[in-house]
């Protein structure tokens, strides 16, 4: 369990749209997954790994939450458990869910994908990269200092995998030995 108690909430940030059937399969493991071992899942809400991960995770029984942008509780994918709308748009509605979330896994990805990376690891959430899932998942290694910061600063280590089942087995462990974010030590 967190710290805080009750069931892990688990983010999954990935790309919208039509994916590649590979990273549908991921997502649906991940999804499936984050509900057999009963956490919660959190994303955007829409379609692509959105939808592919609460597919999964609805056909184990699980919760799924989706932060949605703007107000709409009709625009997010059919296996959402709990929409919430935001009244937001994508940007913001993804630093709700970001601030919502224990840790993150990423899935794929393009710039969204990206921007909610970086608000993870600027707010301490421990990050697990699917890095067998292309886009920015595949390519965020060759860019991070050390092979596992996104700067200098070092708030929290990157978790580079390939396999989706073992990318929630490391969100859960962090989720156990999480600790509350120095907010003072990640904004600059």
């Amino acid at each position: 369990m967190n710290p805080g108690g009750g069931k892990p909430r688990i983010g999954v940030i990935g790309q919208s749209g039509e994916v590649p059937p590979e990273m549908i399969r991921a997502a649906d493991v991940v999804g499936r997954e984050i509900a057999k071992r009963g956490g919660i899942l959190f994303c955007g809400g829409r379609d692509g790994v959105m939808e592919a991960c609460c597919k999964g995770a609805v056909a184990e029984g699980g919760i799924t939450v989706g932060i949605l942008p703007y107000d709409d509780p009709t625009e997010g994918n059919p296996y959402l458990t709990v929409p919430v709308t935001t009244g937001l748009d994508f940007e913001y509605r993804s630093m709700v869910l970001i601030h919502a979330v224990d840790a993150v896994i990423m899935i794929g990805g393009g710039c969204g994908t990206l921007t909610e990376l970086a608000t993870a690891y600027l707010n301490c959430k421990p990050v697990i990269v699917l890095d067998s899932t292309g886009g920015w998942a595949a390519r965020v290694k060759w860019i991070a200092l050390e092979s596992k910061y996104l700067d200098e600063r070092k708030n929290t280590e990157l978790a580079f995998v390939e396999d989706p089942v073992q990318a929630v087995a490391i969100a859960f462990e962090a989720c156990s030995a999480k600790k509350p974010p120095n907010r003072r030590a990640h904004h600059g």
